[in-house]
């Protein structure tokens, strides 16, 4: 890991800690992984959201009005909004990114859940990907949350990661696989 990716995802640790002790305490933690998802889909759909975050262009003040009124707008839970505030004094919204994945993750532990990405060469329907989500628990023995993405470059099958574990059923794997097994031949 190089070096500025460690210290982005040490200050984002250190903000999710903070944002999830205080949500804790406060039993408010349905709401947060609700604010978590939606800040989430918000910096995916936004050009203008993303850009705000990471270009050192704009002023902290200009940065900080702008993310609390987003933070406002969406209805984020106080010590959500006053963090993405307290980020933008400091120049570390950037890390903003990181610190939602971490709170993912901690959220998802308190809840006894893991998420499996997973990649497919076509969409998931509702009950596959039910399906799959009751097979990895039987596996894993914990709940399983799905996030499915589509990669049509696999031309068929799965790619499943689960914490460390991955497993690649995709055909594009066994493509590579049959033409790695070709070349030790020839």
């Amino acid at each position: 890991m190089s070096d500025s990716a460690s210290i982005s995802s040490g200050i984002a640790e250190r903000y999710a800690a903070a944002v999830f002790g205080i949500v804790k305490e406060n039993n408010n933690l349905p709401k947060l992984e609700a604010n978590v998802a939606d800040l989430n889909a918000a910096l995916a759909e936004s050009a203008d959201l993303r850009d705000l975050i990471a270009s050192p262009v704009y002023s902290r003040d200009a940065q900080g009005r702008a993310i609390t009124a987003v933070a406002a707008k969406m209805g984020l839970v106080p010590a959500m909004q006053n963090v993405l505030g307290l980020m933008a004094s400091k120049r570390r919204l950037f890390v903003v990114p990181h610190m939602l994945t971490r709170l993912r993750e901690m959220i998802a532990a308190e809840k006894g859940e893991v998420t499996a990405e997973v990649v497919s060469a076509t969409a998931l329907t509702d009950a596959q990907a039910a399906q799959l989500a009751e097979t990895l628990k039987a596996k894993v023995g914990k709940e399983v949350k799905i996030s499915a993405a589509v990669d049509e470059s696999l031309i068929g099958g799965l790619v499943v990661k689960v914490g460390s574990k991955m497993i690649d059923t995709s055909i594009r794997a066994k493509l590579n696989s049959l033409q790695n097994a070709m070349k030790e031949v020839g």
